[in-house]
């Protein structure tokens, strides 16, 4: 199975994702390589801030589009500091809740936030 690198710095122009058009970006990249059967190195190098607005773009709507299984047999991350695994999970966490019942997780937010 063919690998596919994506260095975040190069895609983004910039050691700071924080904001969801650049993950956009990356999330593009991936889904490409995912389609084309490919394995992803998804590489956090040099990268100096991450938010969950840019994580949630480049990775949490994988959950969207593909199976957890699928994700975790293609994707792999490379170079992610300790604080940005802590985020990254937590941003999985509720893609996987979302995607799985987004009508219920709206529910939730709603009452809330009182609505």
């Amino acid at each position: 199975m063919e690998s596919t690198k994506i260095n975040i710095v190069n895609v983004i122009g910039d050691t700071y994702g924080v904001e969801a058009g650049d993950g956009q970006k990356v999330y593009e990249l991936i889904k490409k390589a995912f389609d084309q059967k490919h394995k992803v190195v998804l590489s956090f190098q040099n990268m100096s801030m991450l938010t969950t607005a840019f994580l949630n773009t480049a990775v949490g709507q994988l959950y969207k589009d593909y199976e957890q299984t699928t994700i975790r047999g293609l994707l792999q991350l490379d170079g992610l500091s300790d604080s940005g695994k802590v985020s990254l999970k937590r941003v999985v966490e509720a893609a996987k809740r979302f995607y799985n019942d987004p009508e219920a997780l709206q529910k939730s937010i709603d009452d809330i936030l009182g609505e």
